[in-house]
Order: C-alpha cells, then structure tokens, then sequence
C-alpha cells in the first residue's frame, strides 16, 4: 500500500510546533503576531507571515480530520445567518448547529434568497451525509422554500426563540471578526470559519455547571484527540 507524503516534511520546525501554533491561534482570540510572541517566549523564532500560512493550510485539514474523527452530530439542526461586511459590501454567514451546540457548518454568500439557503442545505447534507428529524431556524421566508425542495420529509420549526442556540454562536465569528479587523473576502471568511468551527468544537467544554475534575478529564480528552490528529497528519492518516 503506498504511503501518503508527510505533509511536515521541508518544514524547519516539527509537526508538534506547527499544531501548536494553529492551535493558539484558532483556540484563542489572538493576532498572529500574538502568536509569533508567544512562540518567542519559548524560544522559537518565526514571523507572523510564517504562522498565517501554516494556518491557512493545515488548520483546514486539522479541521476536515476532525470532523472524521468526532463521529456522528445531534439530530436537530438550528439554522441561523448573519450578515458581515466584507470589502465594504454586505454578506451574509449561513451558520448550523446541532443540539449540543456544535457547529455543523458554515457557507459565505452574497444573499439570503431561497436559492442561496438551498446551496446551505445541499452543502450541510453533502458534508454531514444524513437527514436530521428536525431543523429550526428563524422565519425567513427562503428557509421554508428549500427545505421543501431538499428536506420535504424533515420537520421544520420556525420561531426566533427557539433558534436561540444558532444565534448564539455567532458571538465568537463577530470576536474573531473585531480582532482580525473584517474579514478581507469571502474565500478568507470561508476558509477561516470553516477550519475554526471544527477547532472550536472540540475545545468548547462548557466549563459553567462542571465539576473541576470532570472539567479535567474532558480537557485532557479533547487535547488527546488534538494530538491524535495531528499526529496522523504526519502518517498519512489525515
């Protein structure tokens, strides 16, 4: 059986230097040069240009590894957009989340029309390759359109409260969006929002209501699941 290329190899610094970085980067709210200075603390010498690029490609196969890796979402889908202003024009982010708050999916466009929310739809089914039982999403007209097309058999919800978990959400988009001083276009906002979905995913514990140890032991868990991961990368696994 033929081996896939490392994908680590020609690099100066080992994989584990690598993850790190894209790890802090995507884990925290943080500018690469936030990161170049960190990583200067502990000795290691790279610029910020440096840590964009490992970013920009390994958080995205960081991300499509991991999405193999955590298995199966919920069962209910909440369905949200939110406009965001890219080049000084008006986008809107389709964004879903299962019960438990994960994030499915994203997708960029330039509307928010029937045929736009059908390309989020096929794009979700294509990805996660199931029917969820239910979807709820706010009472955007091009919602009800689509699903009819795509999901004719799957219940649909309509109420902006009970959409409240996918509203939530974007809270982090808008932080990182602040920090990053708008997105530069909408393959920047794809490519980054996709890879840290699936990042963020893994690491949001829910601290509110745990018990410290059982805090611990999720943590220890999802950092063992990181170094997996990125370990397999280096195998030819991801």
């Amino acid at each position: 059986m033929k081996s896939s290329r490392n994908p680590y190899a020609g690099y100066r610094y080992p994989g584990e230097i690598i993850a790190h970085a894209v790890w802090l980067y995507h884990r925290f709210c943080m500018s690469f040069r936030d990161v170049e200075d960190l990583l200067a603390e502990r000795g290691i010498t790279v610029s910020h240009e440096t840590i964009r690029q490992w970013c920009l490609k390994f958080g995205r196969s960081y991300a499509r590894s991991l999405r193999r890796w955590q298995g199966r979402p919920g069962d209910t889908w909440f369905l949200d957009e939110v406009f965001v202003t890219i080049n000084g024009e008006r986008r809107y982010l389709w964004r879903a989340v299962d019960q438990d708050g994960d994030v499915l999916d994203i997708l960029v466009q330039k509307r928010r029309d029937k045929r736009a929310a059908r390309r989020f739809f096929m794009k979700l089914l294509k990805g996660l390759r199931y029917v969820p039982r239910v979807i709820v999403t706010d009472k955007l007209g091009s919602y009800g359109a689509a699903r009819k097309e795509v999901l004719p058999s799957v219940t649909h919800v309509q109420d902006r409260w009970r959409n409240n978990r996918a509203e939530v959400s974007h809270e982090v988009t808008r932080q990182r969006e602040r920090q990053m001083r708008r997105f530069k276009s909408m393959r920047h906002a794809q490519c980054f929002l996709s890879s840290h979905g699936a990042i963020n995913n893994l690491f949001r514990l829910c601290r509110h209501g745990l018990k410290a140890e059982h805090y611990r032991y999720l943590r220890g868990k999802a950092f063992a699941e990181w170094r997996e991961v990125t370990r397999a990368q280096s195998l030819g696994e991801g």
